[in-house]
């Protein structure tokens, strides 16, 4: 019994002894999904790192035996792995580049929306007052327009391109961010710990990066990670209805789009940048919420 009480006692100890990052460290390596997710986003961002190497061929080279007698698009085969568009381009090719173009648009608009929300969310939520109504005011009314018609209309205004692209989603991404940020800040800032901060004379700046906004870092990472897989789809949308990524440029939405007229005659056009979409939003859907349950102080 004694020995049993002990053994109890020795574990509770080892759990006790770990910090909360090696617990929320733990948690997650011990999540399959989460883990599925990390090697499917890992394994995108190596494909777009190494695109020039992956690729069998320039992605804008229209081969003359590219196309059939008839000039429609070559199937798969051992020339052209995943076969050709209707211009005779290498659809492997284009697609291993498309994914360049997707994880940079996903990363850059990712970082500005991520700056933009915390930036608002963290001064609406310190500040207070007239601060806070006039920034969650205007949140509100962005909010207010539906995201995907609200950045199709800015994307036609600015004239479509990946730089546009990039701006205008991340542009559309911020707001959520910007109220969970809010929220963490407020259920923080009247802390003991901030308190005595602000008695011994330390500045609003320091107490906000210093003592505040690291309460909120695992939000943050979760939501960035969520947001990346619907930065991926916004693109796609984007230039599937041709106001996203301009062509030559490949990215998986145009290449859906070189497809669409031909999903019965030649449907690998489409298909197979629709299956590159929807794994690359599977493994970072899987991702973001293996972080959000690893992270969840609740746990």
């Amino acid at each position: 019994m004694a020995t049993s009480q002990e053994e109890a006692g020795g574990s509770l100890r080892g759990i006790k002894s770990r910090s909360p990052r090696e617990e929320a460290l733990r948690r997650f390596l011990a999540s399959k999904s989460a883990l599925v997710g990390l090697a499917i986003f890992l394994i995108m961002i190596l494909v777009a790192i190494l695109a020039p190497v992956l690729a069998r061929y320039n992605p804008d080279i229209q081969f003359r035996n590219g196309l059939t007698a008839t000039g429609s698009p070559l199937p798969p085969s051992g020339r052209f792995w995943l076969g050709t568009d209707p211009l005779g381009r290498d659809l492997y090719s284009r697609l291993v580049y498309g994914a360049r173009t997707s994880m940079e648009v996903a990363i850059l608009a990712n970082i500005i929306s991520t700056i933009i929300g915390v930036v608002i969310g963290a001064v609406a939520g310190f500040f207070g007052g007239i601060v806070d109504t006039l920034l969650m005011r205007f949140t509100d009314v962005m909010m207010s327009f539906p995201v995907l018609l609200f950045a199709a209309f800015l994307s036609v205004a600015l004239k479509p391109g990946l730089k546009v692209v990039i701006f205008v989603i991340g542009f559309v991404s911020w707001f959520y961010l910007a109220r969970i940020v809010r929220g963490e800040i407020l259920s923080v800032k009247n802390r003991d710990y901030v308190d005595a901060a602000r008695s011994i004379g330390v500045s609003r700046f320091r107490i906000l990066i210093r003592h505040l906004l690291p309460q909120v870092y695992g939000q943050i990472i979760v939501y960035v990670t969520l947001g990346f897989s619907t930065t991926v789809l916004y693109e796609a949308i984007l230039s599937f209805l041709g106001i996203g990524v301009q062509p030559p440029t490949p990215s998986w939405g145009n290449l859906i789009s070189d497809g669409d007229q031909y999903l019965t005659s030649a449907p690998w056009i489409a298909v197979f940048p629709g299956i590159a979409v929807a794994i690359t939003v599977l493994g970072l859907n899987l991702l973001g919420d293996g972080l959000r349950d690893a992270l969840d102080p609740r746990k």
